[in-house]
């Protein structure tokens, strides 16, 4: 009997095995079943949650930065009508639009860290500068 019994174990271990690793089907499950034990240990890792605020506070910051200098140098294009500044200030804007993208792209991969518990400082997108 244990015999018996083992060897439909085995027969049913083989079976499983090849199911999650050579099917498509099988894959998905597996794949669906890791991605979510992933979210739920990101969801309650404070390790987690708090590097991707950290990442947000740093984006942010960055793009405030562009987009305060982009401002101000436009301003001194209108006065001024130099060339030289609205160059500066292209520059500035395509930082800026580029750290919005980032931003808004990483937010929507990590949103679900947040799981409607998000921090005030914390923008769910950043606007694309014209």
């Amino acid at each position: 009997m244990n015999k018996v019994l083992i060897g439909v174990l085995c027969v049913i271990l083989v079976i499983a095995i090849v199911f999650f690793s050579a099917t498509p089907m099988g894959t998905a499950m597996w794949n669906n079943w890791f991605h979510a034990v992933q979210k739920v240990d990101d969801v309650t890792n404070y390790t987690t949650r708090k590097q991707v605020e950290d990442t947000c506070r740093a984006m942010i910051s960055t793009y405030e930065k562009n987009r305060v200098e982009y401002e101000a140098n436009m301003k001194l294009y209108e006065t001024t009508d130099d060339e030289y500044y609205l160059e500066i200030a292209t520059g500035y804007r395509q930082q800026a639009n580029s750290t919005a993208s980032t931003y808004n792209n990483y937010i929507l991969k990590n949103s679900y860290v947040f799981e409607d518990n998000v921090p005030a400082d914390i923008m769910m997108e950043l606007e694309i500068l014209k």
